[in-house]
C-alpha cells in the first residue's frame, strides 16, 4: 500500500469517492457549529471525551490518552477499520485537534490516515459539499490495538532533561503564554525550564496552511540542530497542538519526536521547577 502524505489537500479531497473514507470533524468545542454545518458525511470526534481521558488535571494533564481498550471503541463506534482511509479536519488554522487525532492514529500503526489543509473554510471554498444531517457510521469490526508504538516521555523523563539538557524540550505554545505573560486555561504562566520555544503556528503560512514541506524540513533542521530524533521532547498545553509540531514534522519527511502529552497542564501542576514571568 502506497505510503500517504499525512496532509491532504482540499482540492485532492473533492476527487476522492466519499464512499471510500471516514471523514471527521475533530473540531474543538464546536459540536453546534457541526449540528448547523458540517462537511457531508463527517461524523464529530470529541476531544475531551473521545480523544482523551479525563480524570486528574495533575496527573496526565488537561487531555491524557485513553487507554488503548478505550481508543478501540472510539475507533470501532466510527467505524474506523484497519484498513479504512481516514481524513480528520477542524475549524481552528492548521487543524489543532484534528493533529491529535492524526498522532493517535499513527501511534497505533494506523498509516491510512491524513489531515485536511486549511481544514473545513478551505473545504468548504474547494467546493466539497456540506450538510446538516445526522450521519450513520459503518459497522465495522473491532480494532485491536497493543500499543502506542509512537515515542512518548512521561514528566519523570521530562524532568530528568530540563536539570541535565541530556534531550532537548520543544514548547509549541504562543511566545506570550511561554514567556509567562498570559495563561488562559492553566493555573500558573511561564514554561519547563532550559525548554525551547517554537510556537505551532509557524508551521502555516497567513492563510492558515501548512508551509512547504522543505521549508518546514528546513525549519525544524536548523531549529532543532540537526539533534537525533530520540532526543527531542514536545509539549504545549495538554499534549494536543503539539502534535501539531509531529505533524509538520512527518509531513517534511523527518521522524517524529517524542510527545509528552501531560505537558504544561500537568508539569505546572506538580510542584516542579518553572520559569516565571519577571515582576
Amino acid at each position: 500500500m502506497q505510503k500517504l502524505s499525512p496532509i491532504i489537500q482540499p482540492t485532492d479531497l473533492v476527487q476522492l469517492n466519499p464512499d471510500q473514507i471516514v471523514l471527521i470533524d475533530a473540531s474543538a468545542g464546536s459540536k453546534a457549529r457541526y449540528d448547523e454545518t458540517h462537511l457531508k458525511g463527517a461524523l464529530y470526534i470529541d476531544l475531551n471525551t473521545d480523544l482523551a481521558h479525563i480524570e486528574d488535571f495533575a496527573v496526565g494533564g488537561r487531555h491524557p490518552l485513553p487507554t488503548l481498550a478505550q481508543f478501540a471503541q472510539v475507533l470501532k463506534r466510527f467505524g474506523i477499520a484497519k484498513d479504512s482511509h481516514v481524513v480528520i479536519y477542524d475549524d481552528k488554522n492548521g487543524g489543532n485537534a484534528a493533529a491529535r487525532f492524526w498522532w493517535m492514529l499513527k501511534a497505533i500503526g494506523h498509516e491510512q490516515v491524513q489531515v485536511l489543509n486549511g481544514g473545513f473554510n478551505a473545504a468548504i471554498a474547494a467546493g466539497f459539499p456540506s450538510s446538516s444531517a445526522v450521519e450513520t457510521p459503518r459497522v465495522v469490526a473491532a480494532y485491536a490495538i497493543n500499543s502506542w508504538n509512537l515515542p512518548l516521555a512521561d514528566i519523570n523523563e521530562v524532568e530528568i532533561a530540563s536539570k541535565t539538557g541530556n534531550q532537548v524540550i520543544v514548547d509549541v505554545r504562543d511566545k506570550n503564554r511561554f514567556d509567562g505573560l498570559t495563561e488562559p486555561i492553566d493555573l500558573i504562566a511561564g514554561h519547563i525550564p532550559n525548554a525551547r520555544n517554537i510556537p505551532f503556528t509557524e508551521n502555516l503560512d497567513e492563510k492558515g496552511f501548512f508551509l512547504a514541506p522543505e521549508t518546514l524540513k528546513k525549519k525544524y533542521s536548523e531549529a532543532l540542530a540537526d539533534t537525533p530524533i530520540g532526543h527531542v521532547i514536545v509539549h504545549c498545553g495538554s499534549g494536543v497542538t503539539a502534535c501539531h509540531m509531529l505533524l509538520a514534522m512527518d509531513y517534511a519527511g523527518l521522524s517524529i519526536p517524542k510527545l509528552y502529552v501531560g505537558s504544561w497542564s500537568e508539569w505546572s501542576r506538580n510542584n516542579k521547577e518553572m520559569v516565571l514571568a519577571a515582576k
